[in-house]
């Protein structure tokens, strides 16, 4: 024969729960303010509150860049970052730098390079590459495949990449052609006819 087991009320009170607060970012030139638990990422904070979904969540603890962004023009894992940290920071996502009537250099070096496949990764790696262009480090491939390496591309698109990154880091007078730099002559070579 059991005995009835009956529970005793707790003699605490449950925890309170951490209440929201109000957080101010200046995201893409504008300020933004939201509610938001004070352990919100800066990623959740632009894609769940702000809508800002360019910015990817990819394995959500920094090691594929697919959450690069730029943050007072230095490029973040917005995954590993709280969005209370930055508050007062120049924030700006693949939304901020160009738009489909004008996009920025590196948007249309990507395009003509053909430097995406399936696309998921390609806003991490603009970001990334224009954070690498405003820090001035890398001049050449092995620098620029350094300094990106970061950002993983699961379809391979390295060369691509690495290609219209070259061309906007060099303003458009070299390209990289089957794995080697190749300088853009600056102006068109005539040929001369022979009479």
């Amino acid at each position: 024969m059991s005995l009835p087991f009956t529970q005793k009320p707790l003699d605490r009170t449950p925890p309170a729960v951490v209440p929201a607060e109000d957080v101010t970012l200046h995201v893409n030139g504008q300020d933004h303010t939201i509610k938001i638990a004070p352990w919100t990422t800066l990623l959740d904070a632009l894609r769940e509150y702000l809508d800002l979904t360019g910015t990817k969540k990819g394995c959500d603890h920094g090691q594929c860049g697919a959450c690069t962004i730029l943050a007072d023009g230095k490029r973040i894992n917005s995954c590993l970052a709280l969005a209370t940290v930055y508050q007062g920071a120049e924030i700006q996502t693949i939304e901020g730098l160009g738009t489909e009537e004008n996009l920025s250099p590196l948007q249309q070096a990507f395009i003509d390079h053909d430097a995406f496949q399936c696309g998921y990764c390609t806003p991490g790696q603009i970001c990334s590459a224009q954070g690498l262009i405003n820090e001035g480090r890398a001049k050449t491939e092995d620098e620029v495949r350094e300094l990106m390496s970061g950002n993983l591309c699961r379809c391979g698109a390295y060369p691509n990449i690495l290609s219209a990154v070259m061309e906007v880091l060099h303003d458009g007078q070299v390209t990289v052609d089957n794995g080697r730099l190749v300088t853009i002559p600056t102006q068109p070579t005539t040929s001369s006819s022979v009479s």
